[in-house]
């Protein structure tokens, strides 16, 4: 009897050790998700020479959750390119997809993770408004995805589930079917967070405060590429209200931040919002790691100098979370922190507190917030967030099937015993 009481004392003493994550940084070397601390996740980056499993951070600190109060464009959010386009995402019309992919977790995970504007290719197709990645303005049943109603039905739920969050979303615009985005948005019952045209400030003046968008539920900015929507259904063209660069491979380009032909130079003073691309033309996961970390932190820095020193208030991203340790969080941490409260992070800012009154944060890239897996809760107005990876990030997997194994089997044998 006292064997089997030693045993079964041994054996769930193991399994709960194994089931304590660990508290691994940015960096360090991990087996496992299980292995790194909160807001990261087990992957590589053989592109930028790091072969070995290491933990990667995965999720945004909010900026609206530290210093709050400020005009929205004072912020710097987080974009996915073609947020749709999902590695692994089985195919709608039964025909096999012949596309190109560039994010890898659904929208709502996405969203959870710190996403804060998505970008969204919407064509005329089958009687219906999908979500394509395709060529030559028209939608085939090989480069179709879903129904954009599917997409807008996660916003939805993620703008009722957080209630002072803030989402963007950036048409590239293909449908024709006469007010087809006004009965889609309807019909997905997000009216009622919808940003009016009439309220969208001209000739570069602040937006509203993000909590006077919050308090008044104006809290889904929606632009369109079709100049022709404005007008006949109350859709902001885009470039009548941001400035944007250059996409695909002249927006990766060192030393240099043309704008895109749609939209004005970068340095206009007539509007008050700005969106960075930085994605190549064409996407390679593989190379994203690299790209997420190396280019872009320079980009940044080149197309704020274009801008005349101003931030940008969007940075899109394929493969968002992919990079050599911290990738666009940081980046996008340190533009927060510098342009909100004069630190080098959002991290290090304090509410209520002068500029520059900074706080000790420890060693760098550790900020991410806390996170609950596969949840949505708020933490202090910061969003959690999980991995989900449709296919593996590296070949380490984001569930520790070793660990799970051995709880197993030391269950197992407890139930032996008896």
């Amino acid at each position: 009897m006292a064997r089997r009481s030693c045993f079964l004392l041994l054996s769930l003493h193991i399994a709960l050790l194994l089931l304590i994550p660990c508290s691994c940084q940015v960096g360090n070397s991990c087996s496992s998700a299980r292995d790194c601390g909160v807001g990261l996740y087990c992957g590589d980056c053989a592109d930028a020479g790091r072969k070995q499993p290491f933990c990667i951070r995965d999720l945004a600190i909010q900026p609206t959750s530290i210093v709050k109060g400020l005009p929205f464009n004072r912020y710097s959010w987080l974009v996915t390119h073609n947020s749709f386009s999902i590695v692994g995402e089985p195919s709608r019309t039964g025909v096999e997809r012949v596309t190109f992919y560039n994010q890898e977790d659904t929208v709502t995970n996405q969203l959870r993770n710190g996403v804060r504007g998505l970008m969204l290719d919407m064509y005329d197709f089958g009687g219906d408004i999908w979500l394509c990645h395709s060529l030559q303005g028209k939608c085939y049943n090989f480069t179709a995805f879903e129904p954009a109603i599917d997409t807008l039905k996660e916003v939805e739920a993620f703008l009722s589930e957080n209630p002072t969050e803030i989402v963007t979303i950036f048409i590239e615009d293909y449908v024709h079917a006469p007010m087809g985005l006004s009965k889609l948005f309807t019909a997905a019952d997000l009216m009622k967070y919808w940003y009016p045209i009439s309220e969208m400030p001209t000739s570069g003046q602040d937006w509203p405060s993000v909590t006077d968008m919050a308090a008044k539920n104006h809290r889904l900015l929606v632009f369109t590429s079709d100049a022709s929507k404005e007008a006949s259904e109350g859709i902001a063209y885009q470039w009548s209200y941001l400035l944007e660069n250059e996409s695909g491979d002249p927006g990766i380009e060192p030393g240099s931040c043309p704008n895109r032909k749609e939209s004005q130079q970068l340095n206009a003073r007539s509007a008050s919002l700005i969106l960075q691309n930085y994605f190549p033309t064409i996407p390679v996961q593989s190379e994203a790691c690299k790209e997420n970390s190396v280019g872009l932190p320079q980009m940044v820095q080149t197309c704020y100098a274009a801008a005349g020193n101003r931030i940008p208030n969007f940075i899109a991203l394929n493969f968002y979370m992919r990079s050599d340790g911290g990738g666009v969080f940081d980046v996008q941490d340190r533009i927060n922190g510098l342009t909100l409260c004069g630190c080098d992070s959002i991290a290090a800012c304090q509410a209520g507190a002068p500029a520059g009154a900074c706080k000790n944060t420890g060693a760098p890239n550790t900020g991410a917030p806390n996170r609950t897996t596969s949840s949505s809760t708020i933490n202090g107005n910061v969003i959690s967030g999980t991995i989900e990876f449709k296919s593996p990030a590296s070949r380490t997997s984001s569930t520790p099937t070793w660990r799970n194994f051995v709880v197993s089997l030391s269950l197992a044998l407890i139930l032996k015993t008896f």
